[in-house]
């Protein structure tokens, strides 16, 4: 727990670690319901087990061993599903996450008849009536979603990159957690990568193959039924070059015999693929690469493998007569699990990338990691870094080719063993923690599951916006703080983000009175659609006239995110009292966010919120800025989670807030921004309604 307080006027804030939001049982009860299918499969298998023990039992003991769990064992099952049904019920953000998680893999309300009282989740499971959360920034009244099923069952195409490596103990932590996303509606293809075999080993990379596919489908043996199921017959290999669209990732690697996946994962089975492919040349199997083997499944589950051999054209037809998209699974996410987590920040001191946007961040984040690839000026190179790397810049190459083929809803997931099997380690001696090793090996909080926390809100485990400050253990050695934070990295498609005056041409600084500067008029700048971003946020009409005269002469930039999805309006304001002329030689020209909106459709998920104050706080207003809101304001716990500091304003009805780390230190500083946050007025048609 944290208390920070401004001055002795401040209204001290407090805020815990986690901020508990009330979900309610309704939506409680909508996730009990999603299970219901599993609960009951597992009463079934108890009945079913017990005939069957009574029928072997007649035979004999020269009849065959049945497959099938023990009773006990099938009770045991259903009671870890209920207790892990609590720990997700615990675990989930907000009942926003819960309708979208519903909206995607739950399945139809049940019908009560009338005056019929539904049972109450809190009353069946003593499920606490308020989860684990964090803010979100929702402007407004949410809607209801209506829950909505599909054919097609929902996949994630799952990289397991040097399984070899890891202990039972890790590799059965992952087969729960993954048996458990299956329970959630996820079903994983799993590619293995044992890249640390040379394929010239002949047979000892096949041994090394063979075995680890043997040690994966024991582990998720362990968790239940349907089982896992090995297919090393329907990746092929071609020589052949086929017309393919320009969108879809050029591979030599293909699916041949589409119905090897899509009969079992019908059932129910994960599915377990090695990493080696059917050459229709030479009719012999070979080693292949895992990427290639990840990026030709998620073609084909998408439907977008053309120019190749296709088997079966019954389901083709049928499609196609039925009218339906040819696609043979839903890929809602991608996961890369390998011993080095996720994508390193190329920040100093920031540990991992927590979340990339790779429409905005992709070119920066490759070329930090290919620099690390490359010997110094002094021509030395460190070979277990530049190998680091090279691993890093694959991965965030997989994850760029894959979701340039998926829907924009998709997401690459990156993490580590022990971060996907959720290990609780025990803390050890500080001297013994090596920032360079095994994900986890030192970590002393408790973090959520990354996987099953991404399931249900389609968020990293913490936003990409918060300061580091707020994430890092307190640890005087630095290298050792890092450690202890969480590896995962959630990586989408996202959004361009477009900087007006851009600030890597030319850093905004307050400019000179007089000197032409940018207006919401230039032709750069889509007036009307900028307004309909502000009215849409704000559920309210800009007087877009009264505006314009407030900002023509103090704007100092405008953030735009995708195609007018979010934004920023910022301006350079002059203290109340002086003259532009004044404050600008003085330096007491105030960063002001005036304006922050996001579109309603992508408040509270997505990123779009997060992206446009990284663009300001990372780009645009590096030094600091301040802002206010209504006290009242809901999003006020977002704001709060990021800034440095907050003042309730005695008298008014405003929040200020900003994140200069050296303004509570600078009481010149504290009145200018206290002086403009009071006296800006607003722009709104609605003059009734307090103002925003």
């Amino acid at each position: 727990m944290f208390v920070r307080t401004c001055r002795s006027s401040c209204n001290a804030w407090t805020s815990t670690t986690s901020i508990k939001q009330v979900c309610s049982a309704r939506t409680h009860e909508s996730l009990i319901r999603s299970f219901a299918t599993t609960a009951s499969q597992s009463k079934r298998q108890e009945a079913e087990a017990e005939d069957k023990r009574q029928v072997s039992s007649r035979l004999g003991p020269s009849a065959p061993r049945s497959s099938y769990p023990s009773s006990a064992e099938a009770r045991q099952k259903r009671d870890s599903d209920r207790e892990f049904l609590i720990s997700v019920l615990e675990s989930s953000a907000t009942k926003r996450d819960a309708r979208g998680y519903l909206q995607t893999f739950g399945f139809p309300a049940a019908p009560h008849s009338a005056g019929q009282k539904k049972p109450s989740a809190i009353g069946i499971l003593g499920v606490p009536a308020s989860v684990a959360g964090r803010p979100a920034f929702v402007q407004g009244p949410e809607k209801e979603i209506p829950v909505k099923t599909n054919e097609a069952p929902h996949v994630a195409v799952v990289k397991l990159r040097a399984p070899q490596v890891w202990d039972d103990v890790l590799l059965d932590g992952v087969a729960k957690t993954l048996t458990r996303l299956r329970d959630l509606g996820l079903l994983s293809v799993i590619v293995l990568d044992c890249d640390d075999i040379k394929p010239n080993q002949g047979s000892d990379w096949q041994e090394t193959v063979t075995k680890q596919t043997d040690r994966l489908l024991r582990a998720i043996g362990q968790f239940g039924f349907p089982a896992a199921e090995v297919v090393d017959s329907g990746i092929w290999n071609s020589t052949e070059n086929p017309q393919i669209p320009s969108s879809v990732p050029s591979n030599p690697l293909y699916v041949g015999f589409g119905k090897a996946f899509t009969t079992p994962l019908a059932s129910g089975h994960i599915l377990v693929v090695p990493p080696r492919a059917y050459s229709d040349a030479t009719l012999q199997y070979s080693k292949a690469d895992a990427n290639d083997v990840v990026i030709a499944l998620t073609t084909f589950f998408a439907g977008l493998q053309f120019g190749r051999q296709y088997s079966d054209y019954r389901e083709l037809a049928e499609k196609v007569n039925d009218g339906q998209p040819f696609r043979r699974a839903l890929v809602d996410r991608v996961i890369v699990i390998d011993p080095l987590g996720g994508i390193p920040s190329h920040r100093q001191g920031h540990g991992t990338q927590v979340f990339i946007n790779l429409e905005d961040e992709f070119k920066n984040i490759r070329d930090a990691l290919y620099e690390k690839t490359q010997p110094t000026l002094a021509g030395t190179k460190d070979a277990g870094l530049g190998a680091r790397a090279t691993v890093h810049l694959e991965n965030l190459r997989l994850a760029k080719s894959t979701l340039a083929i998926l829907p924009s809803n998709a997401s690459v997931v990156m993490t580590s063993p022990a971060e996907a099997a959720n290990m609780n380690v025990l803390k050890r001696d500080d001297t013994q923690a090596k920032p360079d090793g095994f994900a986890g090996e030192v970590k002393t909080r408790t973090w959520r599951n990354p996987l099953i926390h991404n399931l249900l809100t389609d968020r990293p485990i913490y936003s990409s916006s918060l300061p580091i400050g707020r994430i890092k253990p307190t640890h005087p050695d630095e290298e050792i703080a890092l450690s202890r934070m969480p590896t995962t990295t959630l990586a989408k498609r996202g959004l361009p983000v477009t900087i007006f005056p851009d600030p890597r041409a030319s850093p905004w600084k307050p400019p000179q009175p007089g000197v032409p500067r940018l207006r919401l008029t230039d032709t750069c700048i889509d007036l009307p659609r900028l307004v309909h971003l502000i009215n849409d946020s704000f559920g309210r009409k800009l007087d877009v006239e009264h505006y314009l005269n407030r900002v023509k002469n103090s704007l100092a930039g405008i953030i735009i995110a995708g195609e007018y999805e979010g934004g920023a309006i910022l301006t350079w304001e002059t203290p109340f009292g002086l003259d532009e002329e004044t404050a600008y030689r003085e330096g007491r020209l105030v960063p002001y966010l005036d304006k922050f909106a996001v579109l309603r459709k992508s408040q509270g998920a997505g990123g779009v919120a997060d992206i446009v104050f990284n663009a300001m706080v990372r780009d645009a207003f590096p030094e600091g800025v301040c802002w206010r809101s209504r006290k009242d304001n809901p999003v006020n716990k977002w704001y709060f989670e990021r800034s440095r500091g907050v003042l309730k304003l005695p008298e008014s009805n405003w929040s200020m807030f900003w994140t200069t780390p050296e303004a509570v230190s600078n009481d010149q500083m504290m009145r200018d921004y206290e002086d403009v946050c009071r006296n800006i007025l607003p722009s709104w048609q609605d003059t009734a309604k307090p103002a925003d």
